[in-house]
């Protein structure tokens, strides 16, 4: 009889547990996706492209000045967010993607006081939960993602406080970097590398990290320090990751490796015009979107595939045409970073391409999950025959 009850209660518990995550997941996705379509929507009203005019609307003017903090907080900051919440296994761990979303819909909103606030409280409370992951697992990857949300509170701080994008972008991209290259150190621990690679790594984010801290105070020299160290990460990413090897490798792996290397090249590039931007050269938008989606969007791009299915639990389907989005990804930012200087339709063109290239991707991936759907299900047809 005791054993009965204590059963019941425990069922009870899961599925109290599972409606709360259901209902999160629901919630979390409409979030993320507010804060994708505004911060797309500012991107291209800042450069003339949307149409009617953006300030024909008394709310739109607040999403042409928030552009990045959608992009990077709202919508990749939630992202992140998610999937570590997923990985921790704690219902708490929702509290920074709940926070960072509904920070994202105050911008939106144009509240940007209580959204710059709400920012703040999402990224001390990712690091609360990256400090929980340490504890669990004390390794050199886990600790990067400990400094990397460290960078995350730093930028929202200072972006709540009322500080420019010299001051606020270092950090922001900061977090997106050491993320990333924390994952790709997780991914190749296994791998042997040359003695003095881990030092390596881990001066060059160090140099990184001075490179955010100085921007705010002396741009330039940060600016060089910081485009440095873009470049330096690049080459060693470009020599010790996993990707080297899968690239000649088939399907799933063969793709995200093309993805990664692509995204270190793009990496690279970001380097160089962010030093260029602090010598004074007209290169920032190179320098913020060759890191922002040529970097961070090719690394979602590769990883879509495998981290989707873990967060939303949606089995995808893997096929060449996921090479498309990916293709157009690059095509884009070609055309809107090397050609777009020398005309500015063309730069406004490279914008759109880029939007929609964006919709291209989830098209796709939502394309995939259908596809595995049918097949599964048919494959569940002919196994009952």
């Amino acid at each position: 009889m005791v054993n009965a009850e204590r059963l019941s209660i425990r069922s009870r518990h899961r599925a109290s547990a599972s409606r709360v995550w259901i209902f999160a997941r629901v919630v979390l996705g409409a979030l993320v996706g507010v804060s994708l379509v505004g911060g797309v929507a500012g991107g291209l009203w800042r450069l003339g492209v949307a149409l009617p005019d953006p300030l024909s609307f008394a709310w739109t003017g607040q999403v042409l000045m928030v552009h990045a903090a959608l992009m990077i907080c709202g919508f990749l900051g939630t992202v992140i967010g998610i999937e570590r919440a997923v990985a921790v296994k704690h219902r708490a761990a929702l509290l920074a993607p709940l926070a960072s979303g509904a920070g994202a819909l105050c911008l939106v909103l144009g509240q940007q006081a209580a959204g710059a606030w709400l920012g703040v409280a999402a990224a001390v409370a990712f690091l609360a939960v990256n400090a929980v992951v340490v504890r669990r697992q004390h390794a050199a990857h886990t600790l990067l993602l400990l400094v990397g949300a460290g960078a995350w509170v730093m930028g929202n701080v200072l972006f709540a406080l009322g500080h420019d994008g010299n001051a606020v972008f270092p950090w922001w991209f900061a977090f997106l970097v050491m993320t990333i290259a924390a994952e790709r150190l997780e991914m190749t621990r296994l791998m042997r590398r040359r003695p003095g690679a881990s030092t390596t790594l881990h001066a060059v984010l160090l140099l990184l990290l001075a490179g955010a801290a100085g921007s705010g105070m002396a741009p330039r020299v940060g600016g060089l320090m910081y485009g440095a160290a873009l470049v330096l990460l690049a080459a060693w990413l470009a020599t010790f990751d996993v990707a080297r090897r899968t690239v000649f490798a088939h399907g799933i792996s063969r793709y995200m490796a093309i993805c990664l290397l692509g995204g270190y090249a793009w990496l690279a590039v970001a380097g160089v015009a962010w030093a260029m931007t602090a010598l004074g050269w007209a290169a920032r938008d190179a320098a913020l979107h060759a890191l922002g989606l040529g970097f961070v969007v090719s690394m979602m791009m590769g990883h879509a595939p495998v981290v989707l299915p873990a967060i939303a639990r949606v089995k995808l389907q893997f096929g060449a045409l996921f090479y498309l989005p990916l293709a157009a990804l690059h095509l884009s930012l070609l055309m809107r970073l090397f050609l777009g200087p020398f005309s500015e339709p063309l730069r406004a063109a490279g914008a759109a391409f880029n939007a929609a290239t964006i919709g291209f991707f989830a098209a796709t991936v939502a394309g995939a999950a259908v596809a595995w759907r049918l097949h599964h299900g048919a494959l569940g047809v002919r196994k009952a025959r």
